[in-house]
């Protein structure tokens, strides 16, 4: 009998699946992946994708960084965007190259490429936060200096193998005795990156529970200082029994209790 939990997670992949489109262009080897996940302008993130002897490239055209650009974030005159875009690029595995993100696959493993780029996209795209001149981290380090003040001791750039085979990465983990916290930081809430923690969350912690005999929570940090956090969001969040913590809360007992053991 299928759990309502269950169907979630198969109308998440049916969404999935509905929503990917492929685009052949016969004048080249060149094909493009269009995606369900939002891009920087409301649309679709695309993936370019071309058959190279026994490998597979993918590109994203080097849109994401023109994107930036035309946003006001210009990567290549800021050394602390540079370091914050080589840290998204290291830890998915991807190469740039002029500006252009460039992942090599097989056949084997072209999912888990495919979904390396997606996730690498969309962080990169988070840089926007940046054009504010008095802004100087991004979300996630925020959310790491909170966590140092606090003398937490956490593993990040958190990576783990769910019941779909596909490795995610978690901005943070903590490990305590019976249970562990995997960690994702928010700018913002969408009706696209809610359901998708929530699937890797889930995707993650049968597998992980196994191999630790933990107990593993999802945690969601969201930034609610730039702008209001639509209720429905956080209403979907602990409808799966997820933790949140809003940033303007994380002094508040109740949500530092959240990060220790008891």
């Amino acid at each position: 009998m299928i759990t309502w939990i269950e169907k979630l997670i198969n109308d998440y992949y049916k969404f999935l699946r509905d929503r990917t489109a492929l685009i052949t262009d016969t004048g080249t080897d060149w094909a493009v992946i269009s995606t369900p996940f939002i891009g920087a302008f409301n649309d679709y993130i695309e993936i370019y994708v071309k058959k190279n002897m026994d490998s597979i490239i993918l590109s994203d055209d080097g849109i994401t960084i023109k994107n930036l650009d035309l946003q006001g974030v210009s990567v290549n005159i800021s050394q602390k965007r540079k370091e914050i875009l080589d840290k998204v690029l290291l830890t998915y595995g991807i190469k740039n190259n002029s500006n252009e993100f460039i992942v090599e696959a097989t056949e084997a493993n072209f999912a888990q490429k495919k979904h390396n780029l997606l996730m690498a996209i969309s962080e990169v795209n988070d840089m926007y936060m940046l054009s504010n001149p008095s802004v100087s981290s991004i979300f996630k380090e925020d959310v790491k200096t909170f966590l140092d003040e606090q003398e937490i001791i956490y593993t990040p750039q958190f990576i783990s193998r769910g019941r779909t085979g596909l490795e995610f990465t978690f901005d943070f983990q903590i490990a305590h005795k019976n249970k562990e916290i995997v960690i994702k930081s928010f700018n913002s809430l969408s009706k696209m990156n809610v359901p998708n923690f929530l699937f890797t969350w889930d995707d993650v912690k049968s597998v992980r529970e196994q191999v630790s005999n933990k107990n593993l929570i999802g945690l969601a940090f969201v930034n609610d200082t730039e702008k209001k956090i639509e209720t429905e969001y956080i209403e979907a969040l602990k409808s799966r029994n997820a933790e949140c913590i809003l940033w303007s809360e994380r002094h508040k007992s109740e949500n530092l209790q959240k990060l220790l053991a008891a």
